[in-house]
């Protein structure tokens, strides 16, 4: 088959919001053509027609793919029908899932934009989440142990402070602590109910390079005791050790991005046998 000519694609985005669902879903679409050349165009905060109208007039100058997550209703028909007219590809990423819940429950939507990020109690619990999981980062206070969702334990780069700025964003808080065989390890965290210790843990030639890479980007020799095999080794023998004893579930992150971590966690925090996930 012959291939056709390369050629740039450019994607109009639309929200009545910030539009993270609307760029997400074009992100999980364009991981799958990854040598594709893409422009974006992000529009959020889009209420008003007069705001939309030229949004709408850049589009079709770009011969753009419309995708939108408007729910007020004369902004998304205006939307559909000006790219219908215009021939171009417009995806209404909601309005089916809205139309089918609708008809199943007969209920109607509420058609207010923003919805999703109005300043609810979930929102404000998702802003005291975060703010926990940067008080009690990296052992800072042992106390926190005791009030956490979740509590972190790893060796140095096993992602821990990412991980638990991650769930922060699902209103978990979390609670991390480095461990190391020459630093004991807090009275707070045998109080802890091993369900809510998740135990991270890496492969040693993968600490191996994060930690050298790590000397050298703070301008010194990637050769130390810090990221010596032998030493790597021990700290995870350390750590194993620890784990059992706690009773915890044990995740390697080595090869799994914060988002698949996060995931399995998410799903095991209520696990109490000590489960490793290879």
């Amino acid at each position: 088959m012959e291939q056709q000519e390369q050629q740039d694609l450019h994607f109009v985005i639309i929200s009545d919001s910030v539009g993270d669902t609307a760029r997400k879903v074009l992100q999980a679409v364009l991981a799958q053509f990854p040598s594709l050349t893409v422009h974006m165009y992000h529009y959020p905060f889009i209420r008003k027609m007069k705001d939309l109208e030229p949004v709408l007039k850049e589009a079709k100058e770009l011969k753009a793919f419309v995708i939108h997550t408007l729910v007020v209703e004369n902004l998304s028909e205006f939307t559909d029908d000006f790219c219908e007219a215009e021939n171009l590809p417009c995806y209404n990423i909601l309005k089916d899932l809205v139309k089918d819940i609708s008809k199943a429950t007969g209920q109607l939507p509420l058609k207010r934009a923003g919805a999703l990020h109005r300043l609810d109690d979930e929102y404000f619990n998702r802003i005291s989440a975060i703010e926990f999981a940067v008080k009690y980062d990296d052992g800072k206070d042992p106390k926190g142990f005791l009030d956490a969702d979740l509590v972190l334990l790893g060796v140095s780069r096993t992602s821990k402070t990412p991980l638990s700025m991650f769930l922060a964003n699902k209103n978990i808080k979390v609670a991390n602590l480095p461990i190391m065989p020459e630093a004991s390890v807090p009275e707070e965290i045998w109080q802890v109910d091993p369900k809510k210790i998740v135990g991270l843990t890496n492969d040693a030639e993968v600490l191996n390079n994060f930690r050298k890479e790590r000397m050298i980007a703070y301008g010194l020799s990637p050769e130390t005791i810090y990221s010596d095999m032998d030493r790597i080794r021990a700290e995870l023998e350390y750590a194993y050790d620890l784990y059992n004893k706690l009773g915890c579930i044990v995740i390697n992150v080595s090869k799994r991005s914060i988002e698949e971590t996060a995931a399995i966690i998410m799903s095991s925090i209520e696990i109490s046998d000590t489960t490793i996930i290879p």
